[in-house]
């Protein structure tokens, strides 16, 4: 473990996710196996697995921390991750999130609302100077930088380094960026979160999540509200997830780069009212996408013309596309998100496009044949 720490410090991140989270003691397996058990002989510090984890768990947790900068803490989803920090809010609180924000974390922050948890605002994701006024007032700052589904780049550093109220927490899903991307803690946040359903494990086989903190007391407590509230993860989708991480970076920069090409040409597609992707020039994030980011991600989001008719249609009408959620995988996802309750805030025929390994020009024709088809063009 000690060899692990020191090279975190020199390996690239492509390395690291190849190298980390590895039994190096001679005789053991090359990877780290699938550990199926609720208890252990005691006498070695381990005893239940839910209190003091399992050797898989604790591989994907090296792995993710490492990225991040700093030591992560396993859960079975991104939304128990997610539900973990929002119980690290003493008593009544205030927490902002932002405008174009998640909605199974906008229905925890509503639900948590209802039953007097706390006050909630909704503050633009793209206006800083409010989310620098937050800072002074709010107990947690929950920021999704890139946002889902709009795409709005966040300016991290001028948010995460401004003056904060005594004890408050800022907190990022780095889920459409990824640590390869951009990484929250280096940029002064005090916790980043990823759905490891998404793109670290790759595969749309496993509901996994991780958190990950710089501070050794909130590492703690975090693990403690996992503890008491047995938000463990399984132990085959926490050996998936580890699987799925040894290729991220390689699955990552193809998408990225056919990402790039399908946006620039659905913004040129006469079937397309508006195209959204920060590697766009027209994109309203661009410039500090550029600044802040290692890439512009897998996801675009755009609006066919003919409204959430059309663009049902356009979901009915891919054939290599698959019409599904979720994002991040080796397949390439569409849906119409403005469909999904909570959602309504959405332009109505905005569709979600989650680019996966294939080749681009087939995607294209997909695309193509899909929105002409829609609009009863041949």
């Amino acid at each position: 473990m000690r060899d692990m720490e020191d090279q975190k410090q020199t390996l690239r991140p492509e390395s690291w996710l190849v190298a980390a989270g590895r039994n190096r003691r001679p005789g053991c397996p090359l990877n780290v196996p699938l550990v199926p058990a609720s208890n252990f002989v005691i006498g070695d510090g381990r005893e239940y697995a839910r209190d003091d984890g399992t050797p898989t768990w604790e591989a994907l947790e090296e792995i993710v921390g490492g990225l991040e900068g700093g030591d992560a803490v396993a859960f079975p989803s991104g939304m128990a991750a997610t539900a973990a920090i929002f119980d690290q809010l003493p008593g009544p609180s205030v927490v902002a999130i932002p405008d174009d924000c998640y909605q199974g974390v906008a229905s925890l922050v509503e639900t948590g609302r209802a039953k007097g948890r706390w006050t909630a605002e909704r503050i633009a994701a793209g206006d800083t100077e409010a989310w620098v006024r937050a800072c002074g007032y709010a107990d947690l700052l929950w920021l999704e930088s890139p946002s889902n589904p709009l795409l709005v780049v966040s300016d991290l550093p001028a948010i995460c380094g401004a003056p904060r109220k005594r004890g408050a927490l800022v907190a990022v899903d780095n889920t459409f960026a990824t640590p390869l991307n951009q990484r929250p803690l280096e940029l002064g946040a005090d916790v980043s979160v990823q759905s490891a359903t998404k793109l670290i494990g790759g595969h749309s086989d496993l509901l996994a999540g991780v958190a990950t903190a710089k501070d050794a007391g909130l590492r703690a407590s975090l693990r403690k509200a996992r503890e008491l509230a047995g938000a463990t993860p399984g132990a085959l989708e926490a050996f998936l997830a580890v699987r799925g991480a040894r290729t991220m970076a390689v699955r990552l920069r193809r998408a990225e780069q056919t990402a790039m090409t399908l946006a620039s040409r659905l913004e040129a597609h006469p079937r397309v009212l508006r195209t959204r992707y920060p590697g766009l020039s027209s994109h309203p994030s661009h410039e500090l996408a550029r600044r802040q980011l290692g890439g512009f991600g897998t996801i675009i989001s755009f609006d066919p013309c003919g409204g959430a008719g059309e663009a049902d249609a356009v979901c009915r009408s891919v054939r290599l596309i698959q019409h599904a959620t979720s994002l991040g995988a080796v397949e390439s996802t569409m849906e119409r998100r403005a469909a999904i309750p909570g959602q309504g805030y959405l332009p109505p025929s905005l569709l979600r496009l989650s680019v996966g390994l294939e080749d681009p020009d087939d995607l294209w024709a997909d695309l193509d044949q899909a929105l002409r088809g829609a609009a009863g063009l041949s």
